[in-house]
């Protein structure tokens, strides 16, 4: 775990590839002689309880909701910059794979940005559009949870930043 980077019961975290959760609850747990932690996170799109052991809280990339000047330059990102986009499918799906694996929101924002300036040029794969959707949702989740604002709001906030790059804010597959 990173030093001084701890969840309380309550706090909301995202956890990457899968959105905003809930600390519900921090337990122990034997497995034979070794003691384990864990948080138990509930996601809350679809309700479903993760167990994240306290020693595995940075490699699966657990982490505080971004604060809200970071969701400004992310929404400026997609109102203004530029996206790196690999023209090789096999690189680019990999690179991508990676950012939303490792989930800090300016990797997201990248993806999603660059997965839709392809789309305008072709179709997508179906492994890349639903890399596109889960895009989607994660920045729709961590916009909501940092603003304090709900699902549609957040989805006409990240509309009309894309808006501004004359780029389409996605339907949900």
């Amino acid at each position: 775990m990173v030093p001084g980077l701890s969840f309380q019961i309550g706090e909301r975290v995202v956890y990457p590839n899968h959105g905003v959760g809930t600390i519900e609850n921090i337990s122990t747990r034997t497995f034979g002689v070794k003691t384990e932690r864990f948080y138990l996170l509930r996601l809350a799109t679809n309700s479903l309880t993760i167990m994240v052991p306290f020693s595995h809280v940075n490699e699966v990339g657990l982490r505080k909701i971004t604060r809200n000047s970071e969701i400004q330059r992310m929404l400026d990102f997609l109102s203004t910059g530029k996206a790196k986009s690999c023209s090789d499918w096999k690189n680019r799906f990999k690179e991508n794979s990676d950012k939303m694996r490792i989930g800090h929101l300016q990797d997201i924002a990248d993806v999603f940005k660059c997965l839709l300036i392809q789309q305008k040029d072709k179709p997508l794969s179906f492994r890349e559009k639903k890399m596109l959707d889960r895009a989607r949702h994660m920045l729709l989740t961590e916009v909501s949870s940092s603003r304090g604002v709900s699902l549609e709001q957040a989805a006409d906030i990240l509309r009309k930043s894309l808006g501004k790059s004359n780029l389409p804010f996605p339907e949900p597959l």
